[in-house]
């Protein structure tokens, strides 16, 4: 798809009343025996930093997220991901759109929320926010947030998680919420994990 096209879909994305949502986050969250977020709140579909937008990931930015992760594999697999699974460089276009269809429907059925940080102007993916059930007792949600190399060099990625984490305390209807990698360490968020499998 043309830059061009991305960029009047996105346009049109934007526009649209309903949201639309994102990535490789979700798949750690187990199955609820209550919805993970009540049919009442008011999911956000766009917010406005400094310097950035939120909007959820849905088919509309597949090429603007696609160029992001692809542009920074090696970092998102040792700060993200830390595996080879995702990003990987054989990742073919129908299985990133794929993965946006999956995002969209988790994010219209309330199972989890993952937003693309671009630009004001759009044209651009600086990241990505996933908020997720959390697979750990105690935690109401689990927040994962990466930036691209670029972008992490710049130190956007310290920026995005102060303004995600007051964010999240003030917009969201969570008690208590794990950030893997920051307020958690990997190593002991991997342990918990492990000690509580999904069912």
């Amino acid at each position: 798809m043309k830059p061009s096209t991305i960029t009047a879909a996105a346009a049109l994305f934007l526009a649209a009343p309903a949201p639309f949502p994102a990535s490789p986050a979700a798949a750690e969250a187990p199955a609820a025996a209550r919805p993970f977020i009540a049919t009442d709140f008011p999911v956000p579909s766009r917010i406005e930093g400094k310097g950035f937008q939120l909007v959820p990931l849905g088919p509309a930015l597949v090429k603007i997220d696609f160029d992001a992760y692809m542009s920074s594999i090696e970092h998102l697999q040792k700060t993200f991901t830390r595996s080879a699974a995702w990003p990987h460089p054989g990742i073919t276009d129908a299985e990133a759109m794929a993965d946006m269809q999956a995002e969209a429907a988790r994010f219209a059925g309330r199972e989890s929320f993952a937003y693309s940080v671009l630009t004001p102007d759009g044209t651009r993916e600086r990241g990505c926010v996933y908020i997720s059930p959390s697979p750990v007792p105690g935690y109401d949600a689990v927040v994962r947030i990466w930036v691209t190399k670029a972008e992490y060099d710049a130190g956007f990625d310290r920026e995005l998680t102060a303004w995600a984490t007051r964010w999240v305390e003030t917009a969201w209807p969570f008690r208590k919420v794990a950030y893997p990698g920051r307020t958690i360490d990997w190593q002991t968020w991997d342990a918990l994990t492990a000690a509580n499998p999904a069912k």
